[in-house]
């Protein structure tokens, strides 16, 4: 019986990156087994390969009813050469296999978070298969964007959100829609914020549509919008181009939680926030002309204003507002509700408008760190002289934004406004 090539063994080790001892283990059991079917009258059998010469011994065993080795001795048989030899290829190729597919999942389960560039293999109504080169990676139909075309052979980037271990190798899974994709391009094309000298606060997405970004600058020197766009919009229009056109407001992060709420619904100007801090609602009022805008098309601008800020958003326009508070004014009068607003009589409903437009409710998690409240029932809004019950006790100008004048709500619309 020919002996093993130890030298090869130890090549491929070096090369691949394969344990030596552990290859030959696995030759030995393999040998072992083919070693037992071919002698079914064996009880048991043990191969050994000697690590420096490479010669193969095969021993048979007698075993007791315990299954004990109670007696073994050589058997080499004459034609087991070339049992040995169809072996060890199909051993080492399992265990090229093996190591390959542990050397990707090593390389890759720490890139979870990362961008990865990669050409579109498969496409279909199930899946999207990129080839990143030494892996695949699969985007699953949840994660593409409703409007994005992934033709065969084009690049795609894609941001990684797992990596694990399966029967067929490691699966990296990707994703298109994510939010941190945006902020990871941000990271990628704004220096400010790879340097920390520029924060993102927070991201409000609807892939393929529109994207909200809040940003502050730890740098009273540094203008964060404008790190952001950066010079004519270069740096936002890159992001924008890899996004396929998607809308980004950059918007300026504020303390005071008026004043984001505000901003949050930049494009459209903003005349008055009243905050209810119990129940988590901000009335705003805008402009008759600006309610549209500040809405957005099928709500989509007041929707994400709301996931942004991690308030309720109920949108008045300045006449729907006045008429409101002239109604309640008169139910007061008539002494149908109290000073706080609350309904005496049964049909005090009837005296109050309905609200042109509904608050903005959204479960998702407040990505500005502030506690997002539990819903809690509409109720009518306060008159404008007094202060919003249940807000946090401090000074009224930092709950009322804008008062007596359009609070600023500085952003950027990446793409051409509606």
């Amino acid at each position: 019986m020919k002996p093993i090539n130890i030298e090869a063994l130890r090549g491929i080790e070096r090369e691949k990156g394969i344990d030596f001892d552990t290859v030959v283990d696995a030759l030995e059991n393999a040998l072992a087994s083919a070693y037992k079917r071919q002698n079914h009258d064996v009880e048991g059998a043990r191969v050994v390969i000697d690590r420096d010469s490479g010669d193969v011994t095969v021993l048979a065993q007698e075993l007791d009813d315990d299954g004990n080795v109670v007696n073994e001795w050589v058997d080499n048989p004459h034609d087991f050469g070339r049992i040995v030899a169809q072996t060890a290829k199909q051993v080492l190729t399992q265990r090229l296999r093996e190591a390959e597919r542990e050397q990707t999942y090593g390389e890759y389960s720490g890139k979870e978070g990362d961008l990865v560039t990669g050409t579109i293999q498969i496409h279909d109504n199930r899946v999207t298969v990129l080839d990143l080169g030494n892996a695949e990676a699969v985007l699953p139909v949840a994660e593409q964007v409703p409007n994005e075309s992934y033709p065969h052979g084009t690049r795609l980037r894609a941001y990684i959100t797992e990596v694990r271990r399966s029967i067929k190798g490691p699966q990296i899974i990707c994703s298109r829609t994510h939010p941190k994709l945006v902020e990871t391009l941000f990271e990628l094309e704004v220096p400010e914020i790879a340097d920390g000298i520029v924060e993102i606060r927070g991201i409000a997405r609807e892939p393929g549509y529109r994207t909200k970004i809040a940003v502050v600058a730890h740098d009273e020197t540094v203008d964060p919008v404008g790190s952001c766009v950066g010079a004519r919009g270069a740096r936002v229009r890159a992001i924008v181009d890899e996004l396929n056109q998607e809308k980004i407001d950059i918007i300026p992060w504020a303390q005071q939680a008026a004043q984001f709420v505000a901003n949050a619904l930049s494009p459209a100007k903003v005349e008055e926030v009243y905050l209810y801090g119990e129940e988590g609602d901000a009335l705003v009022v805008v402009p008759d002309y600006q309610l549209s805008l500040a809405i957005g098309r099928e709500g989509q601008n007041a929707r994400l204003a709301a996931r942004l800020s991690g308030w309720r958003i109920d949108i008045k326009s300045t006449t729907q507002f006045a008429e409101e508070q002239q109604a309640l004014q008169a139910a007061y009068e008539r002494g149908e509700i109290d000073e706080h607003g609350a309904p005496l009589v049964a049909d005090v409903a009837a005296a109050v408008p309905e609200p042109a437009v509904a608050a903005v409710a959204d479960p998702s998690p407040n990505p500005t760190d502030q506690p997002v409240p539990e819903v809690a029932p509409p109720r009518p809004p306060q008159p404008v002289a007094d202060s919003a019950p249940g807000a946090p006790e401090t000074d009224p100008e930092l709950e009322v934004a804008g008062e007596g004048e359009p609070a600023a709500t500085p952003a950027v619309d990446a793409a051409n406004e509606e």
